[in-house]
């Protein structure tokens, strides 16, 4: 008996103790949140938020994993800190729920986990009233609950008070008059609070009081099972599809590898964007081929043919990717490069490293789990990767270096990419790419060194990379007092002066006294 009211007693503690984090963090975030314009100070609160759940769960410390998950969490709020984004928000949520999973959980694959995830973040509105009703319904230690007592000691009392009062108000004119005098504060800042409150509860508690999420079933899989096939089928079907391949991989060779001149008038540029992306869905259609017909230990892939068909293929296809690469590359150099091209040459960099984990998982006779975890590590650290780099200042650069010819640089996407251009732009100003290219990258410059300059002076909006790059921004402009021309007119896409209007058509005058009677109306 009195261990069981020890144990109460602890969980109690516990729930008090994560009770008063939330009432920290819901505090914190308040003062740091309501008016987010975007900058670093969410960083800050990440990084409050994980070292919180730290002190109020010590089991999280308590495995590698735990800390495995806890030093991603940590890099991820610091890239926050950096320059907030949707991306690396989102692997900050991951990080931090896995650590709070882990608690109840052995990791296992993958696959499971984003389900776990998946349903933390369900259930995660659910759970702050939940586990609040469920405390205030235990009975203290008069055998009350805590609910009845709220409702006998407080929501009465105030609830009936409340309700004697407005009708004293509506019986008394001077009662009336002295209530209407109180102002009551505004009724839309204080929704907007208590919505920003409502919101970091739901994402904060769930970390701090996680469930088990547990589900039924046997052994994960990641393809139907299908009958296995036989093993001539398997034969036939490879040799076929390493003949079609080893046609455009010969074409790829010839005409993209080699450089010989292509027929008619097709260009280099059209040969290379029109089949980059259409080459990564045939890779992505045969690693699932692979997937859903050779399974590790079956009888086909113990036969040695079968075995160098697949590595031939395979091979192949591992060509095909880095020929839509070489065909996206030729096509950044004859245009340029943007942020969108740099995420589809990351994205076939995943595709060539799945094929290689689908074949290894092949050879090896390794388990469908281990395929899903070595993809989701290889997707981890790519995306980390992007997360951290400023891609549109990556483009920028790239544009701005590789300028071959001043007319075919996009202005239009420079303006887009607002402060993220700035450095590359203020270096433009001085490049030998004639007059009225510079007069462009002047104002443009000028544009979005005001925006930075502008949004660093609101601590909400203040970021980080945003502070490195005005620094750097004000170092090179000093001294620099140059003003972009005058354009009567404004200016169109990419700071172009705009030209006059056209003068308006002068239409011949008539004389209605001239025209005969069945001209004139």
């Amino acid at each position: 008996m009195s261990r069981a009211l020890t144990l109460h007693s602890r969980s109690r503690f516990s729930f008090v103790i994560k009770l008063a984090a939330a009432a920290v963090l819901l505090t914190l975030g308040d003062l740091l949140l309501y008016g987010f314009e975007g900058g670093s100070i969410i960083g800050a609160f990440a990084l409050a938020w994980l070292l919180v759940m730290v002190l109020t769960r010590p089991a999280v410390r308590r495995t590698r994993a735990g800390w495995a998950a806890i030093a991603c969490a940590a890099l991820y709020a610091l890239v926050l800190i950096l320059e907030p984004g949707p991306l690396v928000a989102m692997l900050f949520l991951i990080a931090i729920g896995s650590a709070a999973l882990l608690v109840r959980h052995v990791f296992d694959n993958a696959g499971l986990w984003s389900l776990r995830l998946a349903m933390l973040g369900i259930r995660a509105p659910f759970g702050p009233p939940g586990d609040l009703w469920r405390a205030a319904s235990l009975p203290g230690r008069s055998g009350v609950s805590t609910a009845s007592a709220i409702l006998m000691n407080l929501v009465l009392p105030l609830g009936g008070g409340a309700v004697f009062l407005a009708l004293f108000a509506s019986a008394n004119p001077v009662l009336g008059q002295a209530l209407d005098g109180v102002s009551l504060p505004d009724l839309s800042t204080l929704t907007g609070h208590v919505m920003l409150l409502i919101a970091i509860l739901g994402f904060t508690w769930p970390t701090l009081r996680p469930r088990a999420i547990r589900f039924a079933g046997g052994r994960w899989s990641i393809a139907p099972r299908l009958p296995e096939p036989p093993v001539t089928m398997m034969v036939i079907t490879l040799g076929v599809f390493n003949a079609v391949f080893a046609l455009e991989n010969v074409l790829d060779i010839t005409f993209l590898w080699s450089g010989a001149p292509l027929p008619g008038d097709i260009t280099m540029a059209d040969y290379a964007h029109r089949g980059a992306y259409t080459l990564i869905a045939t890779a992505l259609l045969a690693g699932l081929f692979v997937l859903v017909a050779l399974r590790p230990g079956a009888p086909s892939a113990q036969n040695p043919l079968l075995r160098r068909l697949l590595l031939v293929w395979i091979g192949q296809n591992l060509l095909l990717v880095a020929s839509s690469m070489l065909r996206l590359v030729d096509y950044i150099e004859a245009y340029s490069l943007t942020e969108l091209r740099i995420s589809a040459l990351a994205w076939m960099v995943l595709v060539a490293t799945g094929l290689v984990l689908v074949c290894w998982r092949f050879l090896g006779n390794r388990s469908a789990g281990w395929l899903i975890n070595a993809n989701a590590l290889a997707a981890g650290i790519v995306l980390t990767a992007a997360s951290m780099v400023d891609l549109g200042a990556t483009a920028a650069r790239w544009n701005v270096d590789h300028l071959r010819d001043p007319s075919r640089l996009d202005m239009c996407y420079l303006e887009r990419l607002d402060s993220a251009a700035l450095i590359p732009l203020i270096e433009l100003r001085d490049a030998p790419v004639g007059a009225e290219l510079q007069d462009q990258a002047v104002f443009l410059s000028q544009q979005a060194y005001d925006q930075l300059v502008q949004r660093q002076a609101d601590w909400q909006e203040w970021t980080l990379r945003g502070a490195i790059r005005l620094a750097q921004a004000e170092a090179m402009l000093a001294g620099d007092t140059r003003k972009p021309a005058k354009a009567p007119y404004g200016r169109g896409c990419g700071g172009d002066i705009a030209p006059p209007p056209a003068p308006p058509i002068a239409y011949p005058e008539t004389d209605d006294a001239a025209l005969t009677p069945d001209e004139n109306p």
